[in-house]
């Protein structure tokens, strides 16, 4: 069966797996998870990342997840664009997530990458999803 919202599963995995305090995680590979999670571990959300081969030509991303005193870096992540709701904004209209303290992660002509690099481009896109 195919899945009609990749990324938003990807980002189900990393909030179950910080609840039930694991430390890795693996979900299926596309280059779109891959370049989200590079924004991640950029901004410091998660510890690392890679890709691995498995059987049958399949790939996975292996997510190892980061904890701070006991607490998962990451405290809310949620999917803004759906696949039924796209989220367009210019680079004037892009909003703080909690007040700057949280980031955005936005897919741009440039690449994916954090709401604040986006303003310093100025360049505008779809967003992906918001992370605090």
């Amino acid at each position: 069966m195919t899945m009609s919202d990749p990324l938003g599963d990807m980002l189900t995995r990393i909030r179950n797996g910080q609840q039930a305090n694991k430390t890795v995680i693996e979900c299926p590979y596309s280059r779109l998870r891959e370049s989200v999670c590079n924004v991640l571990k950029d901004e410091g959300f998660i510890r690392a990342f890679k890709s691995e081969d498995r059987e049958n030509n399949k790939k996975v991303l292996i997510i190892e997840l980061k904890y701070a005193e006991g607490q998962g870096a990451i405290r809310q992540i949620d999917r803004v664009s759906k696949p039924g709701r796209r989220v367009y904004s210019g680079v004037n209209d892009l909003p703080r997530f909690y007040n700057g303290l949280g980031i955005l992660v936005v897919s741009t002509p440039q690449g994916v990458m954090a709401d604040h690099k986006a303003r310093a481009e100025n360049i505008g896109g779809e967003i992906l999803c918001q992370v605090f």
